[in-house]
This record gives C-alpha cells, structure tokens and sequence, in this order.
C-alpha cells in the first residue's frame, strides 16, 4: 500500500480483500465493500486490487471508471444521482438535471449520474443520500433538498 491512505483506509481494503478475494468473480463485491465503507474507492488502493486478484491495475482501474458508481475521491455534502436513462429523459430528466447542476454549484452536493434507479413507471427519479425519488420536478427537488438541511 503507498502512503496515500490513511492506516484506517489500508485497514479496511485489506480485511475486505482478505474476506473476499477467493471468491468467483470477486472484484466488483470488493470495490462495493470498500466504496461503502470508505465512500470511494481509494486510488491508492488499485495495486493491492489487482495484487490480491491477479489482475493487472489496469484492468481494476478500468472498472473503477467504467461504472459510474464508483469515485476515486470522497463525495461532498449530499449525493444527489438523477437517473439519466431513456425512459427518465422522456419525462423531464434532461431540465432536472440542469436544475440540480445550479443547485449543485451553490451547494454542498455531489451530483452524479446513474443509468436507471428501476422506478421508470413513476420518473423521472434520483435519489438522494442513496433514498429514491420518484416523480421528481425541479420544485420537488428543492423541496427535498430544503427537508435535508432542515434535519442537518
């Protein structure tokens, strides 16, 4: 492990390496566990990967950018994703997600994009701090982001 990680961080991608690496098909439960314990996948942590998988660090760094759920830096404040998939985009998507980028400029919120969150009947959804939204206008969104300061 290099220096880049905290001796909290190597703790954890080591144990999760160790409970996982035998496994079939294990890197993409290894890079879930760490990102939900860490809330990144650290790219300190890339080498170890491919170390304890016999893969290249190419290949795990590969993945790592590949799907969009993964972050190589800890996300800021709320994490806002806004489904940008066909059957949101026909239903209002497109301005949502220019209304959130405004908001996301001015506010301690980490916007990013997810590829269907499964609520396509009711779109378009996003979910925020991980809690889905359905049926989601720009107002909707400010009201929702208004309720979470309110608790913070």
């Amino acid at each position: 492990m290099t220096a880049e990680m905290t001796a909290a961080d190597r703790a954890v991608v080591q144990r999760v390496l160790a409970e996982r690496q035998a496994m079939p098909g294990a890197l993409l439960p290894i890079l879930h566990d760490i990102q939900d314990t860490l809330g990144h996948v650290p790219p300190a942590a890339v080498a170890d990967i491919a170390e304890a998988l016999n893969l290249s660090r190419a290949e795990v760094h590969g993945v790592i950018t590949y799907y969009h759920h993964f972050r190589s830096e800890p996300a800021k404040g709320t994490v806002v994703q806004v489904c940008r998939a066909e059957a949101c985009q026909a239903c209002g998507s497109d301005a949502l997600w220019e209304h959130v980028s405004q908001k996301a400029k001015n506010a301690d919120v980490t916007l990013e994009p997810v590829y269907c969150l499964g609520l396509c009947a009711t779109a378009p959804s996003m979910s925020i701090n991980d809690k889905p939204y359905a049926r989601v206008s720009p107002n909707k969104f400010d009201h929702l982001l208004a309720q979470l300061k309110k608790v913070a």
